[in-house]
């Protein structure tokens, strides 16, 4: 069997010191060598199949090189992607990401963290996080994938929520839409409550209001079934529906199939962050698309900074979006609704 790869045989390969390869594979010191030295070794440690060696950095510095990544639904294929931009932001520094999953259960959370700091983890990076602060101390390095703290405080890097939904109303109201409904996700969330404003300052802009608005308890398609039905239980009249994400707007067509409603040609709908296999529903879902890996990889990046300097501040980095149109939008018939016609509930 063939032996593993040294940093000696790094060093070789890259034709630099062996000390050279060492501060350049390790995050805390990559900045003492050159941008275009670091590329080498990294690219000559990645043929090799070179990974340094966790244990002994491990007994060094009292730290792992594993980081821990949390999500709230490993069922969501929005995270895949994600966690696959972490991953590979990781590894290229030499460290590993430990997953966990959560259920969206704030006790398992809890739990799932405390279990991980016992491991002496180099950082986390948390897809759970709530509006008002994390579960982990000031002493923790921490950034937020794809949710962020009102007070700034932690390091973030999410997509457009704003953006995104004002293009999905501007998209609706072109197409003839004005009674637009909403299927807002949790508001003890950032993407729940910033997409939930964005509606409505959408709405604003073109002197509309909305024509209901349900708040989903979690971002599923579970809870996007109960809030279309509750939208729709007394009649409202809508003839389309903004949903918070993805997952909810899967639930919405669930339920319109239920109430004996067609999708796009008796209500529009709409999703956000274009989550894979959605471009082959029936009919496919107009949407937001998010840069999931990116958001992964810029998160890993981040916090490979922040365990190299824990004292910088926290940067919160917002990516673009993309509105991508498919085929759950139509434009609006000059007739009611049908569930305004006839009372659906």
């Amino acid at each position: 069997m063939d032996k593993p790869a040294t940093i000696k045989d790094v060093a070789e390969l890259a034709r630099v010191h062996a000390a050279t390869a060492s501060r350049a594979l390790n995050p805390q010191t990559r900045d003492k060598v050159s941008p275009r030295t670091a590329a080498r070794i990294v690219e000559a440690a990645r043929a090799l199949g070179y990974s340094p060696n966790s244990a002994a950095r491990s007994l060094r510095t009292r730290t792992s090189s594993v980081v821990g990544v949390v999500i709230p639904d490993l069922r969501n294929p929005v995270f895949p992607p994600i966690v696959r931009g972490v991953e590979d932001a990781l590894r290229e520094a030499g460290y590993l990401a430990l997953l966990g999953n959560t259920d969206g259960d704030a006790e398992r959370e809890r739990d799932l963290l405390a279990t991980m700091r016992g491991q002496q983890l180099a950082g986390f990076i948390l897809a759970t996080s709530k509006r008002d602060g994390v579960p982990l101390g000031p002493d923790v390095s921490v950034v937020l994938v794809n949710r962020r703290t009102d007070a700034g405080d932690v390091a973030s890097v999410v997509a457009d929520s704003g953006a995104g939904v004002r293009a999905l109303v501007n998209l609706l109201v072109e197409r003839g839409h004005s009674r637009i409904g909403h299927l807002a996700g949790p508001q003890d969330t950032s993407t729940g409550v910033e997409r939930y404003r964005a509606f409505l300052d959408g709405l604003s802009a073109h002197g509309l209001t909305p024509s209901g608005v349900e708040f989903c308890d979690a971002f599923s398609e579970q809870a996007g079934y109960d809030a279309t039905r509750r939208l729709l239980a007394g009649g409202v009249s809508v003839t389309a529906i903004v949903a918070g994400n993805d997952m909810i707007a899967l639930g919405c067509y669930g339920a319109l199939a239920e109430l004996g409603l067609r999708c796009p040609e008796d209500v529009s709908v709409t999703g956000f962050n274009d989550m894979p296999f959605v471009d082959k529903q029936r009919p496919a879902l107009t949407t937001v698309r998010i840069p999931h890996y990116d958001i992964g990889y810029e998160a890993a990046r981040l916090l490979l900074e922040r365990i190299a300097d824990p004292s910088s501040p926290p940067k919160r980095l917002v990516l673009p979006v993309e509105l991508i149109e498919r085929n759950s939008v139509a434009r609006v018939a000059l007739s009611d609704p049908p569930n305004a016609r006839t009372g659906q509930n």
